[in-house]
């Protein structure tokens, strides 16, 4: 196997493009070996992007359909990304038992609510993140932050995902004005208690590149001195793309393995037989991946 597979992607049941099977026939294109659905799960409030809940057991029946029928060419893995919401999101390894689940991956979109029905979204739009910012902490990013990593870990403790997403995608607003520095004490505190909650979890931690190629971030997620302490607590990474078109299931791997050899990882993780494997990190190297 000397090609990434990718096991973050949304399809059409959410707010992916296409439908599951375009993902696939690209996949095959590209020669992965594997290739994983992880449709935003339900949520229980109005949201554009998650799949709706009446949807669910058709999408499931549709990841188990393509197995079967791409079995002898290419691992297909069924999965969700579930958003980690206080007393409304449960165990994720009781959820994953429940729905037939290969792995799950656990996010945060929203801190905290706008008012009773509106959870607040964190990585939408700048006008909507200035609307949370000030009228739920009071224009203190430090606040905001310090919410957002605590729902984190909260998440890797109490849901506890397969995968922990995109882990700082609340930098995303730094796109549009510099809210915070990276270098602050304050903000590395965080990020270190945070990393050590998912050291102690032992679950894996993603390396997202979809705000690399989508222009919204210099670096992908997590940022470059993040991964350099991941790799320092031997915490295990996989390499994910959050594909929402099929001409981006690969987008960005040349840059993540890259930034994953600088900062001393020698291994990445990639399902095999439906167990996750490491895999040394030279295998990849000189493929050519679309970027």
């Amino acid at each position: 196997m000397d090609i990434l597979s990718n096991y973050h992607s949304h399809c059409n049941y959410c707010d992916g493009a296409s439908p599951m099977e375009d993902y696939i026939l690209e996949a095959v294109n590209q020669g992965l070996p594997s290739y994983g659905f992880s449709s935003h799960a339900p949520i229980p409030y109005e949201s554009k992007w998650s799949m709706q809940a009446s949807a669910l057991p058709s999408y499931l029946r549709g990841v188990q359909a393509l197995k079967q029928e791409w079995k002898s060419v290419i691992e297909i893995y069924k999965s969700l990304e579930f958003d980690y919401i206080p007393n409304v999101t449960g165990s994720l390894e009781e959820v994953m038992i429940k729905l037939d689940l290969d792995y799950t991956i656990g996010s945060i979109h929203f801190i905290d609510f706008l008012d009773t029905e509106t959870p607040w979204e964190i990585d939408g739009s700048n006008e909507k993140f200035e609307k949370g910012l000030h009228q739920i902490f009071d224009g203190d990013i430090q606040k905001v932050l310090t919410r957002y990593f605590e729902l984190t870990q909260e998440m890797v403790r109490i849901a506890k995902p397969t995968i922990v997403g995109h882990l700082d995608k609340i930098k995303i607003q730094n796109y549009y004005k510099p809210y915070f520095s990276e270098d602050e004490s304050w903000y590395i505190k965080l990020v270190e208690e945070t990393l050590q909650t998912i050291k102690d979890s032992g679950k894996l931690l993603e390396v997202n590149t979809r705000g690399w190629y989508k222009s919204k971030t210099q670096e992908v997620y997590p940022s470059n001195w993040i991964l350099y302490r991941a790799n320092q607590l031997d915490i295990p990474v996989v390499i994910n793309s959050d594909a929402h078109v099929p001409s981006e299931i690969s987008a960005g791997f040349n840059l993540a393995l890259k930034t994953l050899e600088e900062v001393g990882f020698k291994h990445v993780f990639q399902m095999e037989n439906g167990l996750w494997q490491p895999q040394a990190i030279q295998r990849f190297q000189g493929v050519k991946l679309k970027v």
